[in-house]
């Protein structure tokens, strides 16, 4: 009884000071520092238009309206773009249901804007390893914008304009790929004023 009291006390007394520092302060103090050195980032990466969010600009957001830019593919299920759920396709490049998933992307949006020929850029029809990703290349929003100036009824040029003032340059011009937030353009776009 003695031996059993002995092994117990100690062992349920490391748990609960374990419990207490890995469950308790360390969370306490991480999410501490997070929000004061980070506080945007702590809370979401909130985008937030007059008083009200409208998204993140981590998590990609499904735009189907051919006056928006559309974002990558996402391959959450059961649907797009579901935080909860991030993963990529793993499907390889042989794989049937990919190239069929790909061959119907292209269609989709060739048939949403038939006048341009230009060569798809891969984003705009393969997913990523997330599936969530916010961001596209900037020749993926070259692609689209001559149907986005179109159905806005707006310069092709200011479209363009608006691309290269919100592209993400690769981190000190050599790290990553110039991008840019497919949010952070279409909020843009729905501030510009078109001339009747």
């Amino acid at each position: 009884m003695n031996l059993l009291q002995d092994t117990l006390r100690p062992a349920f007394s490391v748990f609960m000071l374990l419990t207490a520092i890995t469950g308790i302060a360390y969370p306490l103090a991480v999410t501490g520092i997070a929000q004061g050195a980070f506080p945007a980032a702590a809370n979401g990466s909130l985008v937030v238009v007059d008083g009200k969010a409208v998204g993140s600009s981590l998590i990609s957001q499904a735009f189907s309206a051919p006056k928006y830019f559309w974002s990558r593919p996402s391959a959450t299920g059961p649907m797009p773009n579901n935080a909860g759920a991030s993963s990529g396709s793993n499907l390889g490049t042989n794989n049937p249901a990919l190239i069929d998933a790909v061959t119907s992307r292209i269609a989709a949006l060739r048939a949403a804007d038939p006048g341009n020929t230009a060569a798809v850029p891969i984003d705009l029809v393969t997913a990523s390893g997330s599936g969530l990703d916010p961001e596209i290349s900037l020749a993926a929003a070259a692609y689209q914008a001559p149907r986005v100036a179109r159905s806005r009824g707006m310069d092709p040029a200011t479209v363009q304009s608006l691309i290269e003032h919100h592209a993400v340059r690769p981190w000190l011009g050599v790290v990553g790929e110039p991008r840019v937030n497919v949010l952070a353009l279409n909020l843009a776009l729905d501030a510009v004023r078109v001339a009747p």
